[in-house]
C-alpha cells in the first residue's frame, strides 16, 4: 500500500513594501536548492517562495562539496524570480549573510564569538556553523536565483580537516529550524530594503562590523595559488582586500582560510 503524500505547510512571512516570504515546511527532501531550481528551470517557481526541509539528505556546499545534516538543522533556500532577482549575485553573499547572523546573534550567549567569513560563511567560536550558496540560471525566459543556507544548530558532521560548530556546542538548548527560518526570512527583507534604499555601501559597512577584524592573516587558495596576508577591509563591490608584502591584493574567488598561514 503506497504512503500518502504529505504536503507540506506553508507559513506566511512580511517581507517589506507589502509584500510576503511564503514559507514551505517539508518533512524532508533530497536538497532544497534542487528542488527550488526543478521548480523555475520549468517555469513553475515564483518569486519569495523559501523552501525549509526538516530533514536533507542530499545537501551541497561550496566548491561541490556535500552539506551533511545529522538531523536538527537548518536546511533552507529562497527563490529569486525577475524583478526579484535584480541584486547583483555577487552581492548576495554580503545581504544573505547579515540575515543569517543576526537571525542566529539572539540565540549565541554571552562568551561566544558569532562572526561572518568571507565570502559566505558564518563561524562560531572560529569554527564554521552555517554557509550560503548562491546559484543563478534562466527558466521559461526569466532570469532567476537561489540563495541556499545551510546551518549547523544542533549537530555538526565530522569532517576530517575541517573545524565546525554549531549552536549546541554553547550549551544552549538549540532552537527548532522553523523558528530560525522565519527569523532569517524577515531579517532577509530588512537588509534587501536597506539595500535597496542605502546600497552596497550600507551592506559592506554592517558586514565588516559583523565580519572578521581588519588584520585577520588569512591564506588564500585559488585554484593552484596560494598567497598569504591580512584582512584589509572589502571592495566598494565586495571583492576582499588582502594587505601583502607586496601591496593590497583584490582576491575575486577562492577558499579563504583565518588562520597563520603554516608551510604546507
Amino acid at each position: 500500500m503506497s504512503q500518502p503524500v504529505l504536503r507540506p505547510s506553508v507559513v506566511p512571512i512580511p517581507r517589506g513594501g507589502g509584500a510576503t516570504w511564503r514559507l514551505e515546511v517539508h518533512d524532508r527532501l533530497g536538497s532544497t536548492s534542487d528542488l527550488c531550481k526543478a521548480r523555475l528551470e520549468a517555469g513553475a517557481g515564483a518569486d519569495g517562495i523559501a523552501i525549509l526541509a526538516l530533514e536533507q539528505t542530499a545537501g551541497r556546499g561550496s566548491r561541490g562539496r556535500a552539506w551533511s545534516d545529522p538531523g536538527g538543522n537548518l536546511a533552507l533556500s529562497v527563490m529569486l524570480v525577475g524583478q526579484g532577482a535584480a541584486v547583483p549575485v555577487g552581492l548576495w553573499p554580503f545581504i544573505a549573510g547579515l540575515a543569517l547572523h543576526d537571525a542566529v546573534a539572539g540565540y549565541v550567549p554571552a562568551g561566544h564569538v558569532l562572526e561572518l567569513k568571507w565570502p559566505n560563511d558564518l563561524l562560531l567560536d572560529g569554527g564554521k556553523m552555517a554557509g550560503i550558496l548562491i546559484e543563478t540560471g534562466i527558466g521559461a525566459g526569466v532570469s532567476w536565483q537561489v540563495i541556499g543556507i545551510g546551518a549547523n544548530l544542533r549537530g555538526k558532521p565530522d569532517i576530517a580537516g575541517r573545524t565546525l560548530a554549531c549552536l549546541a556546542d554553547c550549551g544552549v538548548d538549540a532552537p527548532a529550524a522553523p523558528a530560525v527560518a522565519r527569523k532569517l526570512l524577515h531579517h532577509l527583507g530588512l537588509w534587501l530594503s536597506c539595500y535597496e534604499t542605502h546600497g552596497f555601501a550600507a551592506i559592506r559597512t554592517a558586514w565588516l562590523d559583523r565580519g572578521h577584524a581588519i588584520g585577520t592573516p588569512i591564506r588564500v587558495r585559488a585554484g593552484n595559488q596560494q598567497f598569504t596576508g591580512t584582512f584589509a577591509g572589502l571592495g566598494d563591490d565586495g571583492i576582499l582586500l588582502l594587505r601583502t608584502p607586496g601591496g593590497v591584493r583584490r582576491v575575486v574567488t577562492g577558499e579563504v582560510l583565518l588562520a597563520p598561514a603554516t608551510p604546507e
